[in-house]
């Protein structure tokens, strides 16, 4: 009996190791200079392309963030999330998590397409993603990071749809379910509040937040509600928008934290972050140090892109992002 102990705990030491192993394998082929001489061009491309769009809607360094965040979430920062529906592929632009609320796969597209004409098949999509999001953050001053190249790119999205709504989080999410579905994705509970500041330059639609401003919580201001129901009826109008910020919609800033201690949160899982729970001292520190939120957002940001990244002979690199090669 001692001997099969020994023997089962010595293979299952030798199976963590091996786990382990090849995550660190996986991120030791990440680098911020992978394409130096293979497209050298290509962050100036990506950097050009993502101002030129921020700069004819504000709101698109918001939608590049997010859509980052959406791929990394589901799968892997693998660029699953821009293939559209094939025999092969359930498309993940379907989840209600999604659709209708996911943007700016046009700005990758057209960006992509830059790449392909100087350096055709050497950049991944999932790599144009992760840098968008960095550099959609400095043009709206946001902080930046040196972001580690090296993904490749899905050949398949075999998710189901309720398995990718599974791995995002919704606008009705409680603490203690958004802390465990970050830790799973490897990331704590002050990543989730550092990257959740990411609000503080987003718009949500009226249906996300209409149960909020008329329910008559006790962790909203009355005042607040009360402005907000202007262009969210309780009937209808469930596409209105509204900022997640009121004050600096378009700057990234740390107001979004002020905010929150103003019960002034406008989803559920915003205000959930200031209400009396773990997560209220980390909220509380952001909103008095706007250098420390930026530098722990740069953070998460790098932790997040290093979420199970395709390297090496995995995936492919797609020459249209929203279908296999």
């Amino acid at each position: 009996m001692a001997s099969l102990l020994m023997n089962y705990s010595s293979t299952f030491l030798i199976s963590i190791l091996f786990i382990l192993f090849m995550s660190m394998q996986c991120e030791s082929h990440l680098s911020s200079t992978f394409y130096r001489k293979s497209c050298p061009n290509a962050l100036d491309i990506i950097r050009k392309g993502i101002r030129s769009a921020v700069s004819r809607e504000r709101r698109m360094a918001a939608s590049l963030i997010r859509l980052h965040f959406h791929d990394c979430f589901v799968k892997g920062c693998d660029a699953s999330i821009l293939l559209d529906d094939a025999p092969s592929v359930i498309s993940e632009k379907n989840a209600i998590n999604n659709f209708n609320s996911i943007r700016g796969y046009e700005v990758i597209d057209t960006v992509k397409s830059q790449l392909e004409k100087i350096c055709p098949g050497v950049v991944s999509c999932a790599d144009v993603v992760s840098v968008a999001a960095r550099d959609a953050s400095v043009a709206v001053g946001g902080p930046t990071w040196k972001v580690r190249l090296g993904r490749r790119d899905s050949s398949s999205a075999t998710l189901t749809i309720p398995e990718v709504e599974s791995n995002l989080p919704s606008f009705r999410d409680s603490l203690d379910s958004l802390i465990s579905l970050f830790k799973r994705k490897g990331l704590s509970a002050r990543d989730m509040v550092a990257l959740s500041g990411s609000h503080t330059i987003g718009q949500a639609s009226c249906v996300t937040f209409r149960d909020r401003i008329y329910n008559n919580q006790s962790d909203i201001d009355v005042g607040f509600a009360k402005t907000r129901r202007r262009r969210c009826p309780i009937d209808g109008g469930d596409g209105n928008l509204a900022p997640l910020d009121l004050v600096t919609p378009n700057s990234f800033d740390n107001n979004y934290f002020k905010i929150l201690k103003q019960k002034k949160g406008l989803l559920e899982s915003d205000q959930i972050l200031f209400s009396g729970g773990s997560t209220d001292d980390i909220v509380d520190k952001y909103s008095m140090n706007p250098s420390r939120f930026k530098s722990d957002f740069a953070a998460a940001m790098v932790r997040m892109g290093n979420i199970s990244p395709l390297t090496g002979s995995q995936g492919q690199i797609r020459r249209v992002c929203s279908v296999v090669n």
